[in-house]
């Protein structure tokens, strides 16, 4: 990939979803990881060996709530609760809780999102570390 590229592309997407595996060793989870572009559409996806069946259709619904949203999926239970600014969007497609990122073109929220990691399978908190392992390989395009 060309240094400083604004897009998600295959390779990077494959080194995102590696890196997300090997954190997911390290954590002791077995987890499904994927990586969408900025439209939400699949570019990389790898589920673990004796991973859980919901991983797959989680990990991409936390991507693609990531990028539609501009925000980590950690931030969302409280926003999606009865009372919260988004109460109701849980469904539908969205997935509201930790282990979904957006990665940015620019510096954070000054940039736009060009695409998402979703991670499924562990705790959340080991969700969320895997995710943030892989986004590393895109801040670190």
């Amino acid at each position: 990939m060309i240094r400083g590229a604004n897009r998600v592309n295959l390779e990077l997407a494959l080194r995102m979803t590696e890196a997300a595996v090997k954190q997911a060793y390290r954590e002791g989870a077995r987890i499904s990881v994927a990586i969408v572009d900025d439209g939400g559409n699949l570019v990389s996806f790898q589920r673990m060996d004796g991973a859980e069946i919901s991983g797959p259709v989680l990990a991409r619904g936390k991507a693609y709530t990531s990028v539609a949203l501009r925000r980590p999926t950690s931030e969302l239970p409280p926003l999606t609760a009865a009372d919260g600014e988004l109460a109701g969007l849980a469904g539908a497609g969205f997935v509201c809780f930790g282990g979904g990122l957006p990665l940015w073109s620019g510096d954070g929220e000054t940039g736009r999102v060009v695409g998402g990691i979703g991670v499924s399978g562990g705790t959340i908190a080991q969700d969320v570390a895997c995710a943030e392992a892989g986004a590393s390989a895109w801040s670190g395009r």
